[in-house]
């Protein structure tokens, strides 16, 4: 039989080291679904319900092994259906390969069924490579070269092959005029400035006293280096949301989250500090950093694109962060730990402490902050935690501290509700033998959770370490934006948008083979998350959770609270509840700071 197409984007896919290719089946790709059937489902493909869930889990995969993601879908609908979950990848930088069909050549400019204009629909979402295939010799320069580029530039790219290409024999390009030879792999390569910026950015960070550093997910591969440097200079770390696991909160100086989803302590290093080092990093909102003039600042960044956005820098140094780093440190003047650095380290227990006393208010039925706080003690130190959008980003933000190996992110950009649960499937994949959580509102588990329980069903025997863990934040409200309502508008809540149904999510998992808990009183958490983590395969746990209770942001006066007193004025439906919690949590932050082990939320009904 000789080699079709179809069978050689799998073999190329093989020889790129792509074990998963996560998709939804559809004509537009029958020649690739019967190649993948004479290949003996090799790479494997990893049916998700929906094409954005295959796009999903694509991303949680890239996210969490530093691999390339693939996700393959048909033409029409298929391609259309991927594009939320690529728009995720290429927002937050993370390298994913779409390989979409379409209809038959013969068929194009027809108004053929399913015919759609991939390239011009693809030209945004892939704009650093999208291509057709039109002819078999066309087909690796335009497969490796689409692996490459994501890979070279953390982004999407996309392949658009035909129906009727995908049939055809496959013949290498040859040695002749217009053909397009290719080859295989990308050597690793660590960008480093040279040594006159170096030097200018080294001046700049000898001179300040208050120096704070702000990390992401670019200096995910300089753990060590960013430690180095924090001591040399006497500095604090924030993190942005994607860098959350890059630096362990263990460390009295890491302060944890910056802006609206962020510390008290990151917003008050940010206000207070006269020199700010960003490394991988494109935190966006301006405001969460130090006034304009206010400070001195470099910048580390390997993409010369993403350099000197967000803040005046003075320097921007192109390089990996890591060897960047490497380069830089000699040239540091040690800084001795003062008053500046031990106000960070206070600052920063001081938060601790709130968020443990906000997380033991009273709330009815149970208090969203309780939920996780509680587990953050019982998190196996190789967890993979992800966190949908919404207010479940909120307690993920502020109170999970990130320890050994732990790893988490979400949808970082584009904060699109839904990747929670794909994310954690693409992490299974990932990393079969290390446990996942995934933190979800109950709008997201509605609008594509419980259907992604079924393909945790369908691949659970594949996975070394069973445990699936989706704690869904059961308020049966809209709960963020319900929020932003309030504080940014000053309107009540519209009930007939905000207001969702309960449903019985963990019956809703046993109907599927899996296992669940309903949990409707605080004293029930500990126990359910603890039942949850020694489970032998995928489980959910219903949480009843209070939506009354605000997600202050760090740098909050009354302001927020005032403006949330007049929805209520307004007629807000849960008003009493609202100005409760919302005080009380406030209050948190203004009772004098105090630390003992029996202050921990316990496990007792109505705390």
């Amino acid at each position: 039989m000789s080699l079709k197409v179809s069978d050689h984007v799998l073999e190329r896919l093989r020889e790129w080291d792509v074990e998963h290719v996560f998709a939804y089946a559809g004509d537009g790709i029958n020649g690739l679904l019967a190649a993948w059937g004479r290949a003996g489902d090799k790479p494997q493909f990893v049916q998700a319900r929906h094409e954005e869930m295959a796009a999903f889990e694509a991303v949680g995969y890239a996210k969490f092994s530093g691999k390339v993601g693939v996700c393959a879908a048909t033409s029409g609908p298929g391609a259309i259906h991927l594009l939320n979950g690529l728009y995720d990848a290429k927002l937050d930088h993370v390298p994913v390969v779409a390989i979409v069909g379409q209809t038959n050549r013969s068929a194009m400019g027809g108004s053929y069924q399913q015919e759609v204009d991939l390239l011009s629909l693809y030209k945004d979402v892939a704009s650093e490579f999208c291509e057709m295939v039109t002819v078999p010799e066309q087909l690796p320069n335009v497969l490796d070269r689409a692996i490459r580029t994501a890979y070279a530039r953390h982004t999407v790219t996309a392949v658009i092959i035909p129906a009727d290409v995908q049939e055809l024999d496959y013949s290498a390009p040859q040695h002749a005029f217009k053909m397009v030879p290719s080859s295989l792999g990308m050597s690793h390569y660590a960008p480093v400035p040279d040594d006159a910026d170096l030097h200018r950015a080294a001046d700049v960070l000898n001179a300040g006293e208050k120096v704070a550093i702000l990390v992401g997910q670019g200096a995910r591969g300089a753990r060590q280096e960013v430690e180095q440097a924090a001591d040399v200079l006497a500095a604090g770390v924030a993190k942005a949301l994607l860098g959350k696991d890059v630096l362990s909160d263990e460390l009295p100086y890491v302060t944890g989250s910056i802006g609206l989803l962020g510390t008290r302590p990151s917003y008050e290093m940010m206000r207070d500090c006269d020199t700010l080092l960003v490394i991988g990093s494109s935190f966006p909102y301006t405001q969460f950093l130090p006034q304009f003039g206010q400070a001195r600042a470099v910048q580390i960044d390997s993409d010369p694109f993403m350099i000197g956005l967000r803040y005046p820098f003075e320097v921007n140094l192109v390089g990996d962060a890591a060897a960047t780093l490497k380069q830089l440190l000699p040239q540091l003047k040690h800084k001795r730990h003062g008053s500046w650095r031990k106000t960070v380290e206070k600052n920063t227990a001081r938060w601790w402490e709130v968020m443990q006393r906000r997380a033991a208010v009273d709330a009815e039925p149970v208090n969203p902050e309780y939920v996780v706080h509680a587990l953050d003690d019982l998190l196996p130190r190789d967890a993979v935690v992800t966190a949908d959008s919404g207010s479940a980003a909120n307690w993920y933000a502020r109170h999970l501290r990130f320890r050994g190996e732990m790893r988490g992110s979400l949808s970082g950009t584009l904060a699109t509700m839904g990747p929670g649960v794909p994310y954690a499937i693409g992490a299974k994949f990932a990393h079969p033998q290390r446990p996942a959580v995934a933190l979800v509102g109950d709008g997201a588990m509605q609008m594509n959770g419980m259907a992604e329980l079924i393909t945790a069903a369908k691949y659970r025997r594949q996975w070394q370490d069973p445990r699936l863990v989706v704690a869904v934040l059961n308020n049966q409200d809209l709960n963020q934006v319900t929020w932003e309502m309030r504080a940014m508008e000053g309107a009540p809540q519209f009930l007939p948008s905000q207001e969702i149904p309960d449903v019985p999510y963990a019956d809703v998992a046993r109907s599927f083979g899996l296992d669940g808990v309903r949990v409707e009183r605080p004293g029930d958490v500990v126990d359910a998350w603890r039942r949850a983590l020694a489970a032998d395969g995928p489980f959910v746990i219903d949480f009843r959770t209070d939506p009354a209770v605000p997600p202050i942001p760090p740098h909050a006066s009354l302001d927020q609270i005032e403006a949330a007193a007049s929805s209520v004025l307004h007629g807000d439906p849960d008003r009493a509840g609202m100005v409760r919690q919302g005080i009380k949590a406030k209050i948190q932050e203004a009772l004098p700071g105090r630390r003992h082990r029996e202050d921990r939320p316990g496990a007792q009904d109505g705390h």
